[in-house]
């Protein structure tokens, strides 16, 4: 996905040297002309759950805050420094339902980029099935505005605020894989 614009456009001082002299070296990277200093920009690593019960039923949230709110979504978010991609499924999961799962199962992962206040993050999302027994206990926090039980095949993709996440659903919906 090619952009116009450098990905670090906003970022004008050295992080090392702190001189007002980062410029483009290339289309990922940026280097100081004063001390020789090159950042490869990189994704920044997410996690998101497809949660499944017994039943067959995926558990989803309605999104409490921008970008998307009040749009369908999958319980996840950024992966935490020092965490794995299933310990951050796991502390999201709980985090957004406080539900604990009893399994987690990594599917695929979709590049995507997240509008945060002004400022492009851009994000490797990494997609988990995870499963656990019973939604009841199931309760809306942080990030998430209320609960949705759902049949998978009645998702419809345009539901969904994500761009990255509408994808999932897509190729889950697709593959018929859940």
């Amino acid at each position: 996905m090619k952009q116009s614009v450098h990905p670090l456009h906003q970022f004008v001082y050295c992080p090392i040297c702190g001189q007002p002299t980062f410029v483009e070296h290339n289309g990922k990277s940026k280097m100081c002309t004063h001390c020789g200093f090159v950042y490869y920009f990189n994704p920044s690593a997410a996690v998101a759950c497809f949660i499944k019960n017994e039943a067959g039923e995926l558990l989803l949230v309605r999104r409490a805050k921008e970008p998307g709110k009040g749009s369908l979504d999958l319980p996840g978010g950024f992966v935490d420094m020092y965490e794995s991609g299933e310990e951050a499924a796991a502390r999201e999961v709980k985090e957004e339902t406080g539900l604990e799962i009893d399994n987690c199962r990594y599917l695929f992962s979709i590049p995507n980029i997240y509008p945060y206040k002004g400022f492009v993050v851009h994000t490797l999302d990494m997609f988990f099935e995870c499963r656990v027994k019973d939604f009841g206990l199931a309760n809306a926090a942080d990030d998430a505005a209320e609960i949705v039980i759902r049949r998978p095949e009645t998702l419809a993709p345009t539901e969904f605020g994500l761009s990255s996440i509408r994808k999932a659903i897509e190729r889950i919906q697709k593959k018929n894989s859940l």
